[in-house]
């Protein structure tokens, strides 16, 4: 059996963890963070491994990575997200040049050279602005799911004008907008509408590089997805699962790590 690495993706929301052996992914696992994130870590990792049917303890290295990467005292190391997610970016597929993350609290779009390395960076993480927690909010008031605001964003031909983006002050907005009589698909389009607009602001600070990649839960949201395209005038792709790609170029740190030390 080949070295067991893990990668763990410790975000304010989610948790994820990836498992590789052999440099293949074998299992993975998304829980949420909860109030115990060196908890949640520990969960993540026993059930990806379990996924892959390999015993934790047969584990020989273990890279943490996000929000809560301190929070991982069992880690061998800890990587930084833009790195880890440009490198599982690449892994994933190795055309990406410029990856756009949108997470939980924060937002970064990273710009990775033909050897998968980052070159460039914008990140957003001082407000939860056009994240997924913005968006579990705004659903909450438009009493919609994940996926009919994503229908409503593809699907409306007059999407509301939100003017804020700070998601109390939006909160507001919302709330007003209804008691208007404003349709809610118009308003869900609105608000897809300003987190597609607020994340090509930042990509178009370092400069759009093709092929595009787009990781995190967000990427989930075919409307903002569609929307972000029609804004950059160009194809998003978006990974199988989204929401592991940091885990994964954390994995992909941690068998480098491996290999480092046998050379030595």
């Amino acid at each position: 059996m080949g070295a067991v690495v893990v990668g763990l993706d410790m975000g304010s929301v989610s948790t994820k963890a990836a498992v590789l052996q052999d440099s293949r992914m074998v299992g993975y696992a998304i829980l949420p963070t909860g109030f115990n994130p060196q908890d949640s870590g520990r969960r993540a990792i026993n059930e990806a491994c379990e996924k892959a049917g390999i015993n934790p303890k047969d584990v020989v290295y273990i890279v943490a990575t996000g929000y809560g990467r301190i929070n991982a005292p069992f880690a061998n190391s800890r990587v930084t997200e833009i790195t880890c997610h440009g490198k599982g970016a690449f892994f994933a597929n190795n055309c990406a040049r410029t990856v756009i993350d949108v997470g939980g609290q924060d937002s970064k779009v990273i710009s990775i050279n033909e050897q998968g390395r980052v070159v460039d960076f914008q990140m957003n993480d001082r407000c939860a602005a056009g994240t997924g927690r913005f968006l579990e909010v705004m659903m909450k008031t438009l009493d919609m799911n994940y996926e009919e605001m994503s229908q409503a964003a593809i699907n409306s031909e007059n999407p509301s004008k939100i003017s804020n983006m700070c998601t109390v002050f939006a909160e507001s907005e919302v709330i007003t907008l209804l008691a208007k009589g404003e349709r809610r698909e118009n308003i869900a389009a609105g608000l897809c509408q300003s987190i597609a607009e607020r994340i090509a602001t930042m990509v178009k600070r370092i400069g759009l590089r093709e092929e595009v990649v787009m990781t995190g839960g967000v990427a989930k949201n075919r409307g903002v997805v569609k929307l972000l395209e029609n804004k950059l005038n160009t194809k998003i792709s978006v990974p199988e699962e989204p929401q592991i790609i940091g885990a994964l170029g954390a994995a992909l740190e941690a068998r480098e790590a491996i290999l480092e030390i046998k050379q030595k």
